[in-house]
């Protein structure tokens, strides 16, 4: 059988510095985030480097959240395409990834959070974490060395960091080095043959964070 393609509804969200972006995603035939208990908030990678909501790591991302028919909001930090504002550093967007986690909390109450992000998006994800207290984390490639994550708590929750070892943008060395000082430590998990964009690897990106997700319970729908 077919997958149907998630519902897609594009929305201006109301954040700290004007109008956000933002895509609510709803997998085809699923009762929604009052169903299945969860939903999902995906943070893009660099603003000043082309990254988008519709980056292909985000992307993937969210396809691997809806696999467990969750419903996920994807979203353009300030600045970027439609989104009022400009550029801060981290900070700024650290707020807007808060104020799209707190629309999705009054759309679904009661449903976890699953938080994900892509290089400095994982970043920004992480930042949040502390205040958003979600369920699951998932850190893509987190852009340790591009944008400052000094100072940032490990979240309490079960998380994930994925690293390309073939990074050329954020070494794992580095992102190795920065995980093994982090209490408590994430499941870190490397793939050999990635570059920073996952380019050839995105299906082995996505399936080991499908596995994460499942080993917490969750089960996932066959697409």
């Amino acid at each position: 059988m077919v997958a149907k393609p998630p519902q897609a509804e594009r929305l201006a969200l109301e954040g700290p510095a004007g109008s956000l972006e933002a895509l609510v995603e709803t997998p085809g035939g699923a009762g929604g985030a009052a169903a299945v208990g969860v939903y999902g908030v995906v943070c893009h990678p660099h603003p000043q480097h082309g990254g988008t909501m519709d980056n292909k790591v985000a992307w993937t991302l969210a396809r691997a959240f809806q696999q467990f028919d969750a419903p996920v909001i994807r979203f353009n930090f300030r600045g970027v395409g439609a989104s009022s504002g400009g550029y801060d550093a981290g900070r700024g967007e650290t707020a807007d990834a808060l104020a799209v986690i707190a629309y999705g909390r009054a759309r679904w109450p009661g449903a976890a959070l699953w938080l994900g992000g892509f290089s400095f998006g994982a970043v920004v994800a992480l930042r949040t974490a502390a205040e958003a207290q979600p369920a699951r984390l998932v850190a893509v490639a987190p852009g340790i060395t591009r944008v400052e994550a000094g100072g940032v708590r490990a979240p309490a929750c079960p998380w994930l960091i994925v690293q390309g070892e073939a990074d050329d943008v954020v070494p794992a060395p580095a992102v190795i080095e920065w995980a093994q000082g982090l209490s408590p430590a994430p499941q870190l998990v490397l793939l050999p043959a990635a570059g920073h964009f996952f380019h050839g690897s995105i299906n082995e990106l996505r399936a080991v964070v499908v596995s994460f997700l499942a080993r917490g319970g969750a089960r996932a729908a066959v697409r």
